[in-house]
């Protein structure tokens, strides 16, 4: 079976994140490399594990993490979809089974806010893993914090950690916040319909969603 390792040392998916992330920086977005995807992969898939997932399934989040970026080489604009449509012949050819490149491709295919949905598990850990990765390290050049909003608001973010509770009833994204550099309402303006799919995530995986920032409940 495909695994984990075998998508992150793969030299086609790795050129291919490689000149998305050139992309991105030509447009003045934050890291979206390596960094960031495999971030998100490891989250993913240690959430599943954390919630009584198998292995499995656990590796398939973790490679729909390594792979949901992907489309940025298309263009930034429904790079969900055109990521889900580059990973589908990636996986293909890399042998997958065709089950397993359904739950992978769909993942992929509703990790953005703009129109994702939360259709199943794998879909579901790929979105909080993604959209709780904010930190000062993303952003690329700190003198546009000053004019970015965007770039304000990661700087910002000094700590970031997504923590399922004991019970594995809820789960809370908590964030460490510099003031100095973005105010907490910063934060909402530009992530607020990020932190509502994540909510639908949560409740997806039969979880509550919660938000902590500075030691205080937002949501």
């Amino acid at each position: 079976m495909l695994t984990y390792r075998d998508i992150k040392n793969n030299e086609r998916v790795r050129t291919y994140i490689r000149c998305a992330d050139e992309s991105l920086r030509a447009l003045g977005y934050t890291e979206h490399s390596f960094a960031h995807v495999a971030q998100v992969a490891e989250r993913a898939g240690k959430l599943l594990e954390s919630l009584g997932y198998d292995g499995r399934q656990a590796e398939l989040a973790r490679i729909a993490g390594f792979l949901h970026d992907i489309g940025n080489l298309v263009n930034r604009v429904d790079h969900s979809q055109s990521g889900a449509i580059l990973a589908f012949r990636l996986l293909e050819d890399m042998g997958m089974d065709a089950e397993e490149i359904a739950t992978v491709v769909t993942a992929i295919g509703n990790h953005d806010e703009g129109n994702g949905v939360p259709v199943n598990a794998v879909s579901a850990v790929l979105i909080l893993a993604d959209k709780s990765d904010v930190r000062r390290t993303r952003v690329r050049d700190a003198s546009s914090v000053v004019t970015d909003i965007h770039d304000r608001v990661n700087y910002s973010v000094t700590s970031s950690e997504l923590v399922l509770n004991e019970d594995k009833t809820s789960i809370t994204l908590c964030l460490t916040v510099d003031t100095a550099y973005g105010s907490l309402m910063d934060y909402f303006e530009i992530f607020m319909e990020r932190m509502l799919l994540c909510r639908k995530a949560a409740n997806a995986l039969g979880l509550a969603f919660h938000l902590i920032m500075n030691g205080q409940v937002m949501l």
